[in-house]
């Protein structure tokens, strides 16, 4: 039987803040602004030069997770741009090596150990920097070899020098060769990577920590992105989304999700047994932008009202209706009703016995009549009491679990 006591803490969090943050800032057009514009590393560099955050922060980003009610945070220490935002030996492009002088990761490591949230780290096994990783190992091995031996050094020392770490969040580990290329197609991309002997490597170094499935393996959880999607059997999963259309600043997208789409999305998420991790994409001197500020905040109100209906909650025992969804925890089916029904709610294909209603906010009890598998809920308020989500808490005489 496989140990899963170290992800315990990881499927009870159900909510976590993304940062995406860099060099790219800078730009304002969004993280991948040095490949979709051509940027050449030679052209790129000097923005390192530029790069002095004087506004930066960590206690204050993640206050804001924990205001928002997050129980971790997952910060990129370094994108696809390969500019790392710690102090490596085997790099000088860096933060602690160029104009800013810091090291951001330990600066937030620190921040979340004050705060008591989990601590996340994001890498990119990609980097646009080595010629590499565009040509591949079968055209360039020696390149290719280097590139890896690069990327395992990093996170070794991403897993030695900041103490625990409870998260490593990996990416960037396709590969962009051409179709009929058969080393590509021979391989696993895993492979390409030696991403088994990576982690064999991190869970050495950290025992307890939680790994996600993008750099080739599958190890503790999937990573659906910009969409939500349960993963089968019960497999942990978390999905990873945006607030507006792009995960580092990007100054010209508005195109925000309203606090409502984004609280949907959170129980969404808790609905199928799966957390969400929340993007912000703070600006190039460490502040973040006042949407998100907001967005964040509103979800906070509510989570500090409503969070035992999210955390530790999974899927129930009945689900579909006319008026949002259900989680469950313990013997308790919590309702999350988006769409007010007026003073009455009926719910078809309610098997279990439900002792008791009430609301969750106030505790005010509702009337319960159960014919069968009809549920009817009566004496609720004419208006609802939370616009985006009002929470029934349903007392069952059995546990409310799948």
């Amino acid at each position: 039987m496989v140990d899963r006591t170290h992800l315990k803490w990881f499927a009870e969090a159900r909510f976590g803040m993304f940062i995406h943050w860099g060099l790219y800032s800078l730009l304002g057009r969004g993280e991948w602004v040095m490949f979709q514009e051509r940027i050449s590393p030679e052209e790129y560099a000097p923005l390192a030069r530029r790069f002095r955050p004087r506004r930066f922060d960590a206690e204050a980003w993640v206050n804001l997770a924990r205001e928002a009610g997050c129980k971790y945070v997952v910060f990129t220490t370094r994108h696809h741009d390969g500019f790392s935002l710690f102090d490596s030996e085997v790099s000088e492009f860096t933060s602690a090596r160029t104009a800013a002088g810091r090291d951001f990761v330990a600066e937030y490591v620190r921040a979340c150990r004050r705060a008591g949230l989990k601590i996340g780290l994001y890498y990119s096994l990609l980097d646009w920097r080595f010629p590499a990783y565009f040509s591949g190992p079968a055209k360039d091995p020696k390149g290719w070899e280097e590139h890896v031996r690069y990327s395992h050094a990093q996170v070794r020392e991403l897993c030695t020098k900041y103490g625990k770490i409870d998260l490593l969040w990996y990416d960037g580990a396709w590969v962009p060769w051409k179709e009929g290329d058969p080393a590509v197609n021979s391989a696993p991309r895993g492979d390409v990577w030696r991403a088994a002997e990576l982690n064999a490597m991190v869970r050495e170094l950290q025992p307890h920590i939680v790994i996600n499935n993008r750099s080739g393996t599958l190890e503790d959880y999937d990573t659906p992105e910009q969409h939500i999607e349960a993963s089968p059997s019960g497999r942990p999963w978390e999905a990873c989304m945006t607030m507006n259309d792009h995960w580092g600043y990007c100054r010209g997208d508005h195109n925000w999700k309203t606090t409502t789409q984004l609280l949907h999305n959170l129980v969404t998420c808790a609905s199928g047994g799966g957390n969400l991790l929340l993007n912000i994409g703070p600006r190039a001197d460490g502040t973040i932008p006042a949407p998100s500020v907001k967005r964040m905040r509103e979800l906070g109100a509510w989570m500090s009202v409503n969070g035992r209906a999210v955390y530790g909650a999974g899927s129930a025992p009945f689900g579909g209706n006319n008026f949002g969804l259900t989680t469950a925890r313990g013997n308790t089916v919590y309702l999350h009703v988006f769409y007010w029904p007026g003073r009455a709610l009926t719910l078809p294909g309610v098997q279990p016995r439900v002792t008791s209603a009430r609301l969750l906010a106030t505790g005010e009890r509702l009337k319960v009549d159960q014919e069968g598998d009809v549920l009817r809920l009566s004496g609720l308020p004419g208006a609802a009491p939370d616009r985006r989500d009002t929470v029934i808490a349903l007392r069952l005489r059995d546990s409310a679990r799948r």
